[in-house]
C-alpha cells in the first residue's frame, strides 16, 4: 500500500517486493514433513541469504532464529507489523476446543509464525508431549496449494493460518479453535545504511496512519492472495478488529529474552546467543 500510494517514491526510494518462494518451480501439490530439522529456518532457498534482498519480514520468533542461522550476517532491525494466526478445523470436525487437539497433528509452516504460535497457544491447554505439528510444504500456485487446502482436502485435521485465510475459513463455516496476535520483525542486511532505513520507515509510518484509519479500504491486497476457485472474498468479509497496525519501534531486550528463552525451551535454537548478537535497534532514532 505504501508503494502504491507513492510514499516510498516521496522518500526517493525505489522499492521492489519479492515474495518468498519466487522462482519456485516445484510440482503443484502438498507434502507433509514432521521433523523441523529437515527444513531450513529460511524455508528453503532464501533470496535474503543469496544477497538478492535487503529486508526480510516475518514473525518475531522466526526472525530471531533466522538471524542466528544467517551466514550473511543480517540483524533483527525493528518491530514491524502485527499479525494473527488461528488454528482452524473443518466445519464437520469433532474438535471444538484446544484440548481436543491432544496428539492431533496441526499443519504449520516450520520456523514461521504458524509453527511457533500453534505451539505457544496449545501449550496453555496441553502437555508438551501432546502437542503435534507437521510442516505443510506447498508447491506450485500458493493460492491453490496451501495449508487451508490441505485441511479442506483432508490431508490434516487442523491447521494454523493467517489472514486472508482466517477470513476464508470463517466465510466457509470452518471452526476457529484458538487465535492469537503477535508482532513481526525485519532482518536488515549489513549493507542497509541508517539513512535508507529511516526513509523506509518514514514511508511505512504514513501507511500505518492510513491503515489505522480504515484498514478495510486496503484488504484488496489480501483478497488477491486467494484464488476464486476456493472462495470469492469481499471487503465486507473481513473483521476490522483483526487488522492491526503499529508504527515501527525498537525491539526491547526484555521481549527478545522472553522469546529467545521460549525457543530454547522447545529445542528450536541453541542457547548461546545474546541480544547484542541478534538485534540492531537502528529504528530507535526515528520520531
Amino acid at each position: 500500500m505504501a508503494r502504491d500510494q507513492g510514499y516510498f517514491a516521496d522518500e526517493g526510494l525505489d522499492i521492489e517486493f519479492v515474495q518468498r518462494g519466487s522462482g519456485d518451480h516445484r510440482s503443484p501439490g502438498i507434502n507433509l514433513i514432521d521433523d523441523h530439522r529437515l527444513m531450513s529456518s529460511f524455508g528453503g532457498s532464501s533470496l535474503f541469504e543469496q544477497g538478492e534482498s535487503t529486508l526480510y519480514r516475518a514473525c518475531e520468533w522466526g526472525q530471531v532464529r533466522r538471524t542466528y542461522d544467517s551466514s550473511r550476517g543480517g540483524l533483527v532491525a525493528k518491530r514491524a507489523a502485527i499479525a494473527s494466526q488461528a488454528i482452524i478445523v473443518r466445519p464437520d470436525s469433532p474438535y471444538n476446543i484446544p484440548q481436543d487437539l491432544a496428539n492431533v497433528p496441526v499443519g504449520v509452516n516450520f520456523d514461521h509464525g504458524s509453527h511457533y504460535i500453534a505451539i505457544q497457544t496449545l501449550e496453555g491447554f496441553l502437555r508438551k508431549e501432546e502437542i503435534k505439528v507437521v510442516h505443510i510444504e506447498a508447491g506450485g500456485d500458493r493460492k491453490r496449494f496451501n495449508r487451508f487446502v490441505a485441511l479442506r482436502d483432508g490431508l490434516v485435521d487442523a491447521v494454523a493460518v493467517m489472514e486472508p485465510w482466517i477470513t476464508v475459513a470463517e466465510k466457509l463455516g470452518y471452526k476457529i479453535i484458538a487465535e492469537a496476535h503477535y508482532v513481526e520483525l525485519e532482518i536488515g542486511s549489513p549493507e542497509l545504511d541508517k539513512e535508507t532505513f529511516e526513509a523506509i520507515n518514514k514511508a511505512i509510518r504514513r501507511a500505518v496512519k492510513d491503515l489505522q484509519a480504515d484498514p478495510i479500504r486496503y484488504v484488496k491486497y489480501l483478497i488477491d492472495d486467494v484464488s476464486e476457485d476456493i472462495v470469492r472474498l469481499e471487503p465486507s468479509d473481513f473483521r476490522r478488529n483483526r487488522l492491526r497496525y503499529a508504527d515501527p519501534a525498537p525491539y526491547p531486550e526484555a521481549d527478545f529474552r522472553r522469546t529467545y528463552d521460549w525457543i530454547v525451551k522447545w529445542g528450536l535454537i541453541e542457547p548461546d546467543a545474546t541480544f547484542q548478537q541478534i538485534v540492531d535497534n537502528r529504528v530507535a532514532t526515528l520520531k
